[in-house]
């Protein structure tokens, strides 16, 4: 199926001058840091700042009764997204299972994690189950091995890859029984591994719920230190000034994977690339993922030099300021995607094993184009690209003033400056070039 064989959602028509928005793009980040050294002298984006939420809100975000109908919702509607990927219809036109799982969780999990925080970790049907195992086989906290911290994000890293893998490569991905089998061997391993370290595995072991997490560092509420919830600027929560093992790879997966769905669109790839190629298609993500990665490596090594500073450490440093730029990826390159496909999971929802039913009223409707037309597909696009590298400016510039010797921190920027106006160009390039 066209609609899921890439996450982009199929606009062709959009309204734009490609060489007059990359361009555009490029000198809006550039001239985004020559203000920010100008302006930005000392470090704004405190941690532990934010407005405390009003007592009374806080009390029902945190609320146990919210937490407890949240995972039986999320438990619930994965069950029945799993049986009917097995026992509904055949065909993946006629199977919500694809749909829920492509564009419904995977896209859907985006606006939900940027606005409303890490509440796929809340709901984790995995560690609903996890609890339950517990319970009846008497597991306790002392029979869990602790988890390497030098783990950290690979985990997550290496899920997130299959995925993207699966989402933009695999052949017959659409197919609802596969999708049935993959959610349930997920599960399956995540609980395994989950026997062996316990609930912290789920945290950055869970490729979803990483992913959701990671997120939600640039949600505009979150905890201080102390745990209480706060109404904060959003590009806060990336102010960390330790690395964290793998956050480098699991951010130029999300960048390189949505720049690879951007190049399978380009009209050389459709004129030289056969688009059912298996090789052809891993070699290409790989190939995006690898240079979004050497181009990050190389910014880093540079800024040391410049600096003074270790190589080794900078990377990861710096790695969560490469987070709005996924989100800038993301957003345009599913925007379309969510807002049109995405009702199509609502459509089957109502007959989802194909027996005649109109559970919902919306059998046998079709989706509604207009809800997002070429001008508005395009200024999201655009503007998700540049703001989203301008985001990233920004959070690196505040976290080098908070952590690189005083006098070169300008100097230091330079190279991540240069990063992010070629990433800027580039992902315009792939998103226009169709």
């Amino acid at each position: 199926m066209e609609a899921l064989a890439h996450g982009l959602g199929g606009r062709t028509d959009l309204p734009l001058d490609a060489v007059a928005a990359i361009v555009g793009g490029g000198a809006a980040v550039a001239a985004s840091f020559l203000a920010l050294t100008v302006a930005w002298r000392r470090p704004r984006l405190r941690p532990d700042g934010g407005r405390p939420v009003p007592a009374g809100l806080a009390r029902v975000l945190d609320s146990p009764v919210l937490t407890r109908a949240g995972r039986a919702a999320a438990l619930a509607a994965a069950v029945f997204v799993v049986v009917v990927a097995l026992a509904g219809p055949d065909g993946e036109k006629a199977n919500l299972a694809p749909w829920a799982l492509y564009v419904t969780f995977w896209v859907g999990l985006v606006p939900v994690s940027v606005l409303l925080g890490p509440v796929w970790r809340r709901v984790n049907p995995l560690r609903t189950l996890h609890d339950g195992l517990c319970r009846i086989t008497r597991a306790g906290p002392a029979g869990f091995r602790p988890l390497p911290e030098r783990l950290g994000y690979w985990p997550a890293a290496a899920w997130l890859t299959g995925f993207v893998w699966l989402e933009l490569v695999a052949p017959h991905r659409s197919d609802p029984r596969l999708v049935g089998v993959l959610i349930i061997g997920y599960g399956v391993v995540n609980l395994a591994l989950a026997r062996v370290y316990g609930r912290d595995w789920f945290t950055r072991g869970d490729g979803f719920e990483a992913y959701s997490s990671l997120l939600a560092r640039m949600c505009p509420i979150g905890r201080r230190g102390d745990g209480t919830l706060v109404l904060r600027t959003p590009l806060t929560g990336l102010m960390r000034v330790t690395g964290e093992p793998g956050l480098v790879a699991a951010a130029c997966v999300l960048i390189g994977s949505t720049g690879f769905d951007g190049i399978t669109r380009t009209t050389y790839w459709r004129d030289n690339v056969d688009p059912g190629s298996l090789l052809a298609g891993t070699l290409g993500l790989a190939g995006a993922i690898g240079a979004v990665t050497v181009l990050y490596l190389t910014g880093m090594q540079a800024s040391a030099k410049l600096t003074g500073e270790g190589a080794s450490e900078l990377p990861g440093r710096f790695a969560a300021t490469l987070l709005p730029i996924a989100l800038g990826y993301t957003v345009a390159h599913y925007f379309s995607f969510l807002v049109l496909e995405g009702q199509t999971t609502f459509i089957l929802a109502s007959d989802p094993f194909g027996a005649g039913l109109n559970l919902l009223g919306s059998t046998g409707h079709r989706i509604d184009y207009d809800l997002a037309g070429p001008t508005v597909t395009a200024q999201v696009q655009v503007n998700a690209i540049v703001l989203g590298h301008i985001a990233a400016t920004i959070a690196a510039h505040d976290l080098a003033l908070r952590t690189q010797p005083a006098g070169r921190t300008v100097r230091g920027q330079v190279p991540i400056a240069v990063v992010m106006v070629a990433l800027t160009c580039a992902g315009l390039f792939a998103l226009l070039s169709g």
